[in-house]
């Protein structure tokens, strides 16, 4: 890494997801943790590390003004652009790679729900990507996997020192993961994540590995957790 030149990097926040499972009157982005957004947890992070040059978060068309009121002026960031979200996630990111800086050599994709993301976790994936080209953070699976059948049985059991569950961010070289989006609106692809797409070209993802706490706040209970993750944090800095 010490020899190859810092390229310019964008980090892309889908956050225009309705949340539903959350069974909350606001949009999820915009729940509190402690009386702070989840997206503005999210943000922070990204704001303050050194290698990210631009925040592209990808939101609701209607929910412009909440975010600026609600996250953006209260926390005072200056890496932000807001970009109109699509009706996936998927078309929602490809909307934010749109809207990159000309300059973006390296992008990377995270869910503005995965507050609990680390600097250094960030850091090692632009890293890597510089070598790699694609990049995506996971942790070792915890629990015993089956693969089922149709019918609802177990066709076998894969060996879990192979097994990785898989995060946020997702890094790439821009023209890369640009190419895998297009290829995939191409061919009708609907993807779980960007790493898939990028997996249709052929080209190999290498895994960072990265924390049990950055988890996805998905249902109430998430938000529990994140609150207990969140006051561990503070009292350790």
């Amino acid at each position: 890494m010490a020899n190859k030149e810092r390229l310019f990097t964008s980090v892309i926040i889908p956050a225009a997801g309705q949340g539903r499972r959350m069974n909350a009157t606001i949009n999820k982005p915009y729940l509190a943790i402690n009386g702070k957004p989840i997206l503005a947890y999210t943000l922070d992070v990204f704001e303050k590390c050194p290698l990210i040059d631009e925040i592209i978060v990808v939101i609701n068309k209607d929910e412009f003004e909440i975010c600026r009121q609600e996250v953006l002026k209260p926390f005072h960031y200056k890496k932000i652009k807001l970009v109109e979200g699509g009706t996936t996630r998927q078309k929602s990111v490809y909307n934010g790679l749109l809207a990159v800086n000309p300059q973006t050599g390296i992008v990377m994709t995270h869910d503005g729900a995965r507050p609990m993301i680390e600097e250094s976790v960030i850091v090692k994936s632009i890293h890597d990507t510089m070598e790699y080209k694609a990049t995506v953070v996971g942790v070792p699976a915890k629990n015993t996997i089956k693969v089922i059948n149709a019918e609802g049985f177990v066709e076998y059991t894969p060996n879990r020192d192979y097994l990785v569950e898989i995060q946020t961010p997702q890094t790439f070289a821009y023209a890369l993961l640009k190419e895998a989006h297009e290829r995939a609106i191409e061919l009708g692809i609907e993807g779980t994540d960007d790493a898939f797409l990028v997996e249709h070209l052929n080209c190999p993802v290498k895994i960072v590995i990265g924390h049990y706490t950055n988890i996805k706040i998905t249902t109430p209970e998430d938000l529990i957790i994140a609150e207990a993750i969140i006051k561990r944090f503070q009292k350790d800095v």
